[in-house]
Parts: C-alpha cells; structure tokens; sequence
C-alpha cells in the first residue's frame, strides 16, 4: 500500500488508505493547523525517530465515557479519599498545570518502551494546542506536589486522550476517573484512546471498526 508523504499542504491521504498497521503518512509538521486537520479527521501523531508518522489504526480503541467501569479497586480508593486524612488524600484539578503533565508524561519510564515518542518539538506543539484551548490537562496532587495526570486534545464532543502518567500508585486511575466525570458532564461522548491497553480496557474502552470511528467524529465534530 502507499505511504504518503506530507508536504506544506496540511491535508491528509483517506484513512482507508492506511497500511494494516495504520500508518497513513510521514513527514508535515505539528502546527495547529495540521495538527486539528488530523484529530478531526480520527489521525494522530507519533514520532520514529526523526520522523513524524501519521497513523489512523483500524480497528480504533476507544470510550465511551457513560460507559467506564470503576470496579471494586477504583471505588475503595474513591472511598478512602473521601474518608482519608486532610494533607494526605489526593486532590483533582483540571487545566492547572498543563506544561508539568506533559513534561511528566516525557519523563516517565514505560515497560518495554525504548524512550518517548514525546519530543521536545511534540511538546511545544501541545503547549501551543493548550494555549490555543484545544489541549488540556488533568492533575492528581498530594501534599502539594504533582502526583498524576493526563492530556490531550478536546474537539466539539470528543476527547482525544494522548498520554497518562503517575508518581505515586493510583494517581493516574484517580485523575481517569475523576476527569471522565468531569468530560461527562460538559456533553463529552467519546473519548478516543487511540491504541489498546490492557489497562483502559479494564475501565471499559473497546474497539470499533474505523468507519464507525470516523463517522461518530463527523457527528460529534461540528467545530
């Protein structure tokens, strides 16, 4: 199948045209431009080296918010939260340290992963984004210091979930739950977690075909 290379022309190959593994194309740059072209039309980003590859991946893994399993584990830490100690329980925010998430998100050591895909370019891109009001961030806080959170991308009803990180055990499951909440009640419908993980398909997110994907994205998209 062809690969597509990208040029200062911002638009993209049809999804259909990806290759098994999803990848679309190669090359481009991160502006905001091409980078909102990308997510409203179900692409994102991820770097290989020196290059930025495109990928929409068919099937696509994804939640539905109204839809997230808090099983026993995720209701006992909700419980001692609520219960626990002041100074030492977690506390939620949201947007209030968006440059600290992603720099965590960069840093973290992940199993079996050999370094990140979040290069310093793939950093300023989202800061931009954050700046801009697409990007957005989740944070988990203990005693004062950053504990956990997330990021990503928010377009009409979709949230495009990109990166997680914890310090401390349970930080990362306390600002998903917490954050799904708060997406749910702003009118959130769909949250695209891109690839699977065993670890969100414990809170419920599952494939869907590529083409139910892109077609919610138009629904739920009308910015």
């Amino acid at each position: 199948m062809t690969l597509w290379i990208l040029d200062k022309d911002v638009s993209f190959p049809p999804v259909e045209t990806a290759q098994p593994d999803g990848l679309l194309a190669i090359g481009g740059d991160l502006s905001p431009e091409r980078l909102l072209t990308a997510y409203r039309k179900g692409i994102f980003p991820w770097y290989e080296g020196d290059y930025i590859l495109w990928w929409c991946p068919n099937p696509r893994f994804v939640l539905f918010p109204n839809e997230i399993k808090i099983n026993k584990s995720s209701r006992s830490l909700l419980k001692k939260n609520m219960a626990g100690t002041p100074g030492e329980q977690f506390e939620f925010t949201v947007n209030q340290s968006f440059r600290e998430v992603i720099r965590q998100c960069k840093k973290i050591i992940r199993p079996g992963q050999d370094g990140t895909w979040i290069t310093d370019e793939v950093e300023a891109a989202y800061i931009k984004l954050h700046e801009l009001g697409y990007a957005h961030s989740a944070e988990v806080w203990k005693k004062g210091k950053l504990a956990g959170g997330l990021y990503g991308v928010k377009l009409g009803k979709v949230f495009f979930g990109e990166s997680m990180f914890s310090k401390i055990s349970n930080a990362s499951k306390f600002a998903l739950i917490n954050y799904t909440g708060s997406l749910i009640r702003e009118g959130i419908e769909l949250i695209d977690c891109q690839v699977y993980t065993e670890y969100l398909e414990s809170f419920g997110a599952r494939m869907i075909p590529r083409t139910e994907f892109c077609k919610k994205l138009d629904a739920l998209i009308t910015e």
